[in-house]
């Protein structure tokens, strides 16, 4: 019983300090720059690799990418990461994701996402809303093997449409579900 105690306890530990990490400070130049090449890079290789992407990015209003999301987990669990919001080349905003959880789960992994907004009304959702909550708003839908195949450009009516790519680590499964993003002050 006494394990059991204190792997909740650092599960409540580990959860209060990336709720801590979560605050809305703006960044830095320097991770600025950071988000600015990694989003770069994941959504390039993203469009490249994933007709799908490439197909909906095309037709996409702006896309909140994030390249880099860090997902841990003994019961209690979270996952965060930064990105941006562009439209076209331009970054128009910094944004960061937090995902809180529980249950049966041990573990870590890594993964990032692309969520395309399609209009102009997904977009000043996500720009004028106080954090967006996936699930709630926009009606996303996340794009997995079989959605791709049956894409094309008279099939896209969603608001958004979601990616997950680059998963690496020993938890099972991903959900953006619940997720709630948040612009950086």
């Amino acid at each position: 019983m006494t394990i059991f105690r204190h792997a909740i306890l650092a599960a409540m530990i580990g959860g209060a300090a990336i709720t801590t990490a979560c605050a809305t400070a703006p960044p830095s130049a320097a991770t600025a720059a950071n988000i600015d090449a990694m989003s770069t890079s994941a959504l390039d290789s993203l469009t490249r690799d994933n007709a799908a992407a490439r197909a909906i990015s095309d037709r996409s209003r702006a896309v909140l990418i994030f390249p880099s999301i860090v997902k841990a987990g003994l019961v209690f669990g979270g996952a965060y990461g930064e990105g941006q919001m562009r439209r076209g080349s331009d970054v128009v905003g910094y944004y960061n994701s937090f995902t809180g959880s529980w249950g049966l789960q041990a573990g870590a992994q890594s993964y990032g996402y692309a969520v395309f907004l399609m209009n102009e009304e997904a977009e000043d959702y996500v720009t004028s809303s106080d954090g967006w909550e996936i699930g709630v708003g926009p009606t996303v839908v996340v794009v997995d093997q079989g959605v791709a195949e049956n894409i094309s450009s008279s099939t896209l009516q969603e608001d958004a449409y979601a990616f997950i790519f680059d998963q690496k680590g020993l938890m099972a499964g991903v959900s953006i579900e619940g997720t709630k993003i948040t612009k950086v002050q």
